[in-house]
């Protein structure tokens, strides 16, 4: 079970989960496969920021028959998740710090592919869907500005004294930049690279626990 926390918490691990927790985009990889043609538009208006995410991910989520989401769930369940990932809970379990996913992506993926690990996890925000119509229907608490899940708004949620982020792209920029400290790579790095805000170089989630430990002990 996640550990209880008290009112004003110490601390706070806040984690990506696409990429990050996953080894692959598992994202991406659900619109290629599941709404190729209309993420093929969507797709470069976003990345020319043309198109907010918020926008994007909307029309590409509502355009995929709620028929075919079971299909969804089971294809995510066949990414890899990152070494390390159990043991990092072991360790935050040890030292009651709360561990929280925050994914842009949809909430029953996450919790699909993590099975049993969600009774460990604290909380797990994500955008979520509605299933009673024709068409999947995305929806989110933590809509703000072009962010369909604001993580910046979630870390100020919880508001630790510390809090750690752990992220991999560049939609956990405002993640990173609430947060105390920053174990990036691949596109996060480089953005924080530009940016100036330190961070921690990792590569899987061994790395991230052995740096708290040497941090913490």
């Amino acid at each position: 079970m996640p550990p209880t926390i008290d009112t004003v918490l110490r601390r706070a691990v806040f984690c990506d989960f696409d990429g990050t927790v996953t080894s692959e985009e598992s994202f991406l990889g659900m619109f290629r496969r599941f709404a190729p043609e209309i993420y093929r538009e969507v797709g470069p208006e976003m990345r020319a920021l043309r198109m907010t995410i918020r926008e994007g991910v909307r029309r590409i989520v509502d355009s995929i028959p709620t028929a075919r989401y079971p299909e969804i769930l089971e294809y995510v369940r066949t990414i890899p998740i990152r070494p390390g990932f159990t043991e990092l809970i072991d360790y935050l379990d040890g030292e009651r710090v709360p561990l929280i996913i925050i994914s842009g992506g949809l909430r029953g993926m996450v919790a699909s592919r993590l099975g049993l690990l969600v009774a460990r996890i604290h909380a797990i925000h994500a955008p979520d869907v509605d299933t009673s119509g024709e068409y999947l229907r995305v929806f989110s608490d933590f809509e703000q500005g072009g962010e369909l899940m604001a993580k910046a708004a979630v870390i100020a949620r919880y508001a630790p004294a510390e809090s750690v982020c752990i992220g991999d792209g560049p939609t956990d920029l405002t993640m990173a930049a609430a947060s105390t400290l920053v174990f990036a790579r691949d596109g996060l790095a480089r953005f924080l690279d530009h940016t100036g805000k330190p961070y921690l170089q990792w590569n899987d989630f061994h790395d991230v626990r052995m740096s708290l430990m040497t941090r913490w002990k």
